[in-house]
This record gives structure tokens, sequence and C-alpha cells, in this order.
């Protein structure tokens, strides 16, 4: 596929993204506004970035790549190019980088009064820990998320870089930027939008933050509703050695779920002091019986049951075959783009490029950059 401005297809057709790369949530934010029809370019330094890029890389799909050298001035007053058309630039750096290369929001702001300056970071723009390294579980790990996190009463375990970089993060930037362009179109000035994991994440955990005003938090896991403390809200190993979902939460639910367990004269579910003894009991059904022998009882029943499956398998699950939730585009099975509009549906462009500076001289030229072929010969830009 080449390159060219205007094939987007969903919602956001028509806006322009200038992406300065960097790793974990700012492309993933970037891989959702392209799969909403905008057209980013994302900026990368000769060679490509640490732990990202080719050709399997699926956060970096739906864009071109541009190799520039922002170590000169050349290369800075190219993108400085890139913002003058831009609707968005979004960049990961660590505080005051942007600043020092001479790319930050005040430069931008001046350059293009309308720009929305979307800011990705772990610690945030200020704050004792804005300047210092960090990943994923070391901003959740502060926001009292980690500490809840999973059913081992001794010690907490992560969500892999869920929670914090995609959930608290390249979310909450995606809607602050969304946020900042509509209210730019109303207001015909642009803002910097300042989305940190931290704050994200802490976001996320209202409802538990409710839960604690309210007096019905335990601070500890495995101990309440929603944490693995109810063994009606649980899960349960197989005959198989594999595992079930089990979340029969409401009433009619549970009534459900105990009928197709096959159990009879169970505890109250309500009755605490019976809880290990119901989870025992329950248990032991599950351990009689394979992962699809159960997963064909509960299917299509409201018991609120479903099968733990590994990503291979969730790729041609029924339900997920029949929304077409993973597509194959350009030889690579992906999750396709969401949410899902009717209008204007989303739809996947560029395949992620096999390297660094794989469409500079077209993507620049496609954005109106002038004399492309001098900046390559120069060294300011490289086309890999």
């Amino acid at each position: 596929m080449t390159y060219a401005l205007g094939q987007g297809t969903g919602p956001l057709a028509g806006i322009k993204v200038v992406e300065i790369a960097g790793i974990g949530p700012g492309p993933h934010a970037c891989m959702i506004l392209a799969d909403l029809g905008a057209d980013v370019i994302r900026v990368e330094r000769p060679g490509g970035q640490a732990l990202t890029g080719g050709p399997t890389d699926v956060l970096n799909r739906g864009r071109p790549s541009v190799a520039l050298d922002l170590k000169n001035p050349e290369a800075i007053a190219t993108v400085l190019d890139l913002v003058a058309e831009a609707d968005v630039l979004v960049e990961g750096m660590r505080p005051g980088t942007t600043e020092r290369l001479g790319l930050g929001p005040d430069v931008c702001l001046e350059r293009n009064p309308r720009l929305v300056y979307g800011r990705m970071t772990g610690w945030g723009q200020r704050g004792p820990l804005a300047r210092v390294a960090g990943h994923d579980m070391n901003y959740i790990a502060i926001t009292g998320a980690l500490f809840g996190m999973g059913q081992d009463k001794s010690r907490p375990h992560f969500p892999a870089n869920l929670v914090g970089d995609f959930g608290g993060g390249s979310t909450y930037l995606v809607i602050g930027v969304l946020a900042a362009l509509l209210e730019a179109r109303i207001s015909g000035r642009g803002q910097v939008v300042d989305a940190a994991i931290v704050d994200g994440t802490a976001h996320l955990n209202a409802m538990s933050a409710g839960f604690l005003a309210a007096g019905n938090l335990l601070e500890e896991r495995a101990a309440n509703m929603l944490d693995g403390g109810m063994p009606f809200y649980a899960i349960y190993e197989t005959s198989d050695g594999r595992h079930m979902s089990v979340g029969p939460l409401e009433p009619q639910f549970y009534e459900a779920f105990v009928q197709l367990l096959g159990i009879e004269d169970a505890p109250d579910r309500y009755d605490f002091e019976q809880s290990e003894e119901l989870r025992g009991i329950i248990a032991e059904r599950f351990a009689s019986r394979t992962q699809a022998e159960w997963t064909e009882v509960f299917e299509g029943t409201d018991a609120c049951v479903a099968p733990i499956i590994p990503l291979t398998e969730a790729m041609g699950h029924p339900h997920m075959a029949a929304r077409e939730v993973f597509v194959e585009h350009e030889g690579i099975r992906q999750p396709a783009p969401a949410p899902r509009f009717s209008r204007t549906p989303a739809a996947l462009g560029l395949p992620p490029r096999p390297k660094a500076g794989a469409d500079t001289r077209e993507a620049l030229a496609a954005w109106g950059i002038e004399d492309v072929d001098a900046l390559i010969e120069k060294g300011v830009a490289v086309q890999a």
C-alpha cells in the first residue's frame, strides 16, 4: 500500500496529526486516531525507536513513518512546518524534552494557535516524580490500583501493561485530544492536553474510591465482591487444567448458575462464614469436567460463565468471529478498529512500516514539505 492524504474513512477523516514517536501509550493513542480516520504522520529518529517498530508492530499501523534527525535545526523547522498544517501533535517524551528541542507547546502554539498539543507521560508534567524514569507497573503502583490486583493474599499481580499504558494512559490521551479538538472548533484556540498514566489510572479506579468512602472496601486482596473475595465472582480450574470465569452477581443469574452447575443444598452465598465451603463445592464441580464440557453447559445462558482462553483461541471464538473483532490485514491477524460507527465506519490503512523512515519522501511531500530530496541529501531526513 502507498500513502496519500485523505484515505481515512472514519469520523476523524480530515483531521491531521503529527506524532513524535515514542513507545507504548503514545503509539497506541495514535493508532486509535488513525483507525478512526485521522491522517497521522509518525516522526521517528533515524534507525527507529527502542522496543518498537517492524512490520508486525500493530501499534504502528495506519500511518507513514518519517525519519528526521531532531538534533538538526532543519529537522525541527520541518516538524514545525508539519505542525502549521496539523490539528494535533502527540508526544510522549520526558517533561522538558520537546522544549529543549524547540518543539515545546509555546513554540508550536505560536506557529499554529488552533493546535491541540497532546502530552503522554507516566508521572505527568509536574510533581516530585515528573522527571524520573518509570514503567507501567510503577505508575499504577502509587495510584492504589496495583495493591488490590490478583487473588494472591501475599502479593499483588500486575496485568501486563493493560491498566497503566493503555487503560489510564492512551485511552485518556485520546479522550483529552478529542475533547480539546471539539473545544477548538468552538473557540478557535488550541491547548495542551497533559495525559498522565497516574491520573488516568486513578480515574479508572473511581468505583473503588466510592466503595472506600462508603466503608465497603477492604484494602486487601481477594477480600471484596469483585476481586475474588466472593466465591460467586471468581475463577475455577477445570479437569484439564484450564479455567472458567464465574460472575453471576444478580440473584436470577446465580440461580441459573447453581442449577446448571448441578449443586444442591449449597450454603447461602450471603452467609460469609460459609463462603469457603461454598467455594470448595463450586471448585469440586468444575474440577469434574473439562473446560470444553463446561463451556457447552453454560454457553448461551444467563449464568455469567465464560471460558478463559489465550489470544490465539480468542481470535477464532465464534462470538469474536461473528463480530469480526479480529481481522487479517496485510497478512497480520490483529484487533479491528473500535468502537464502531453507523455512518462513518473506521478502517485499517497502512500496515506497520518495515523500517523507520519507510515513507519519508512520500509522506513529507504529501504534507506539503518542499524540496524533500534536499533534506535527505543533507541527512536532515532519512529515507529507509
